[in-house]
């Protein structure tokens, strides 16, 4: 019998190189056993830390170094891709994903391996096994425009950092887009420090038609709108309406359409986590990053639930629209759909290659997965998955009405409405409820009743503090760094304690004030709102391919080291020493010095590291206590913020966020506090009295 000679057919074996091991693990599911995945875990080369790292005579040339414990790794990693006929380079989506692709290239020896990049929006089976069909080459405009970014910010942080240890202390940073963010916080401080409170009145009439109760506003005369602005003006007007009759002159019905939101972008998604579910930016993007890449539900393994989480644009695939209107068809009915297809537009430029964040099945309802997922996992998918849904539903009707109603010469308003359809509404509320109820039938012409007459005064408001999310949003509005910045950025400026938060509120600390000011005075273009705007324009038109990359360099380099140049020099002027104070140190009998640490100053002992004493440093406020005539000083929370307090604290409660001037109001008698830095003011402590006089400063 003659012995079949016949070749076995080779399988042919291919690499996949992800980021994590989560997301391996999700992608192995979808590719046979052809493909071998596995993860880098992040970047696996980078500028050294020890170092700038960037060659400036060289035209701004990175070098790149393996980053440390990674060596392992790449060598197991290298022997899979020597015996791999194809290797597939699987990291995210993005420019930070693009350069990890690129860095391992050279990492691995790749340069002559049949290499290709794949990208996918969603790790899900079709999405999958689409990129392997499309693979490409590696976009180095996405590189060049990641380079770019990082060279940047590594020639501004290890160029300015050793300025800030000479003038405050060692160990602080000066990053690009952080020393923006700071700005904006402290300006905001700025304004809030230098604000006037001005009164204003407003006057709400009770009114009665057959039983009925109608609330109406005071609006103006028969001439128009009046601001009411004192209490002798409130005085006058209701001497004038005290026995006039109210009388119905206007009754307008109408509808009003609520329309639904966009999907989420990465801002807005940290904003909604924030307010919603009080979460900070970064543990926003570590839960989405674990949706993502891809949890373990039961009954279907390990399954990418979302969409990619770094993106700004709120385009969705005609995949996921027909998902999410058969799915709102079946759960609703067909009234509930948008009877067009809601297309979002995006803000100015975009990453339009990706879409906005969104479930990857809007069958895979919150409730039906909420025995797998995490606390944090839960709620945050189930804002996600809530947010898409409702952004293809059909809009909420309220029915309206507004009353016009005179009183002599005077005009009060009253208005209401009652949702009709409640629309997207039944699906994603995060609002209060805009309904504000519905207004008695009257007619016109109807002699209303005054039940009762509700003067009050009021004084405006500072503008807020700002939040995590209203920071981002601020961010994004003014075009300052990209969905991939903002988290990093935030955690960033509280981790040196620049920056603190207390009941969601970011308060500038003392350290972060007077980081700000040398950023300011030195190296005014560093925190040029407009200028770091432009940059990041330019960092897009690197990713479009229409910019050289190093040319961003080459522009901003001359000038930005003029200006180190020349902040050296007025530096080196400064002779900064320890302030010697009279507090004796009750361990070695030597004088106390004035230091400077991550909270701010404090006391040490000179002879330090044989004695290594340390007291809280009060500074003396040179006034007197208002309330028990003890010394003022400056003290600061437990989180940095300053405000002023007693010596004889707790025996003495006095504390002011501002500096009491020592003097009373001569109007009511408490204490007057300085106000503003532009502009100063000496103001009456106590809202109410609302005492201002110019200061004598």
């Amino acid at each position: 019998m003659a012995a079949t000679n016949k070749k076995e057919k080779k399988t042919k074996k291919n690499l996949v190189i992800v980021e994590s091991p989560a997301k391996a693990k999700t992608i192995k599911k979808f590719l046979g056993t052809s493909y071998k995945i596995e993860a880098s875990m992040g970047h696996v080369r980078d500028l050294p830390k020890s170092q700038m790292g960037i060659d400036i005579e060289n035209d701004f040339e990175p070098k790149y170094i393996t980053i440390r414990g990674k060596g392992e790794l790449l060598s197991k990693l290298r022997k899979e891709a020597k015996n791999a006929d194809k290797v597939y380079l699987a990291t995210d989506p993005d420019r930070e994903g693009e350069a990890i692709s690129w860095h391992l290239v050279t990492a691995l020896n790749l340069e002559n391996k049949d290499i290709s990049r794949i990208t996918f929006n969603e790790i899900t089976k079709n999405a999958v096994k689409k990129s392997i069909k499309e693979a490409r080459d590696i976009d180095m405009s996405l590189v060049d425009a990641q380079q770019a970014r990082r060279v940047l910010d590594r020639v501004v942080g290890y160029t300015i950092s050793p300025l800030l240890w000479q003038k405050v202390k060692k160990g602080l940073s000066a990053g690009r887009v952080q020393s923006v963010a700071l700005r904006i916080i402290c300006d905001r401080e700025d304004e809030i420090n230098s604000f006037i409170p001005e009164e204003y009145w407003t006057i709400e009439a009770v009114l009665k038609d057959k039983n009925k109760k109608i609330n109406a506003k005071f609006w103006g005369d028969t001439e128009g709108k009046i601001e009411l602005k004192n209490n002798e003006q409130v005085e006058s007007i209701l001497k004038e309406i005290e026995k006039a009759d109210f009388v119905v002159i206007d009754n307008k019905k109408g509808t009003r359409v609520k329309k639904p939101v966009a999907p989420f972008t990465t801002s807005t998604l940290q904003q909604e986590a924030s307010k919603h579910l009080n979460m900070a930016t970064q543990k926003t993007m570590m839960i989405a990053q674990q949706l993502y890449e891809g949890v373990d539900i039961k009954g279907e393994g390990t399954v990418g639930l979302v969409s990619y989480i770094r993106t700004d644009s709120v385009r969705i695939s005609d995949e996921a629209y027909e998902d999410a209107k058969s799915f709102i068809i079946n759960t609703f009915d067909n009234e509930h759909i948008n009877p067009e297809r809601v297309i979002y537009k995006s803000k100015g430029k975009t990453q339009d290659a990706h879409e906005a964040i969104r479930p990857t099945s809007a069958q895979r309802t919150p409730e039906s997965i909420k025995e797998s997922l995490s606390n944090d996992q839960y709620k945050l998918y189930k804002l996600i998955w809530e947010r898409f849904i409702a952004s293809q539903m059909a809009p909420a009707v309220y029915e309206t009405q507004s009353l016009k109603i005179q009183a002599n010469n005077y005009i009060f308003r009253a208005s209401g409405s009652v949702l009709k359809f409640k629309g997207f509404l039944e699906v994603y509320d995060k609002n209060t409820d805009d309904a504000e109820g519905k207004i008695p039938e009257v007619e016109i012409g109807n002699k209303l009743n005054m039940n009762d007459i509700i003067p009050t005064q009021h004084f405006t408001q500072p503008p807020p503090r700002f939040t995590d999310a209203s920071l981002v949003k601020t961010l994004e509005e003014i075009g300052v760094g990209r969905p991939s910045t903002y988290a990093p950025t935030l955690t960033t400026i509280q981790a040196r304690n620049y920056v603190v938060k207390e009941s969601k509120m970011l308060y500038p600390t003392e350290l972060g004030e007077v980081i700000n000011d040398i950023m300011k005075t030195y190296f005014p273009d560093i925190v040029n709102i407009d200028f770091t705007a432009n940059m990041e324009d330019d960092l897009d038109k690197v990713e479009e391919g229409k910019q050289e990359w190093k040319q961003i360099i080459r522009d901003f380099y001359p000038d930005f080291i003029k200006a180190v140049e020349s902040a050296q020099e007025k530096l080196s002027k400064i002779e900064i020493k320890d302030e010697v104070t009279d507090v004796i140190c009750d361990k070695c009998g030597r004088n106390m010095v004035v230091k400077y640490g991550r909270y701010g100053k404090f006391l040490a002992c000179p002879g330090f590291p044989d004695c290594q004493n340390a007291k809280p440093f009060f500074e003396d406020a040179d006034v007197n206590c208002p309330k028990c005539g003890g010394k003022v000083q400056i003290k600061k929370t437990k989180k940095g913020r300053k405000y002023f307090g007693c010596e004889n604290n707790p025996e003495c409660d006095f504390m002011s966020w501002n500096k009491p001037t020592g003097e009373l109001c001569p109007k009511c008698g408490s204490y007057m506090v300085e106000k503003g830095t532009k502009n100063p003011k000496i103001v009456c402590s106590n809202v109410q009295c609302g005492y201002i006089e110019e200061s004598k400063v």
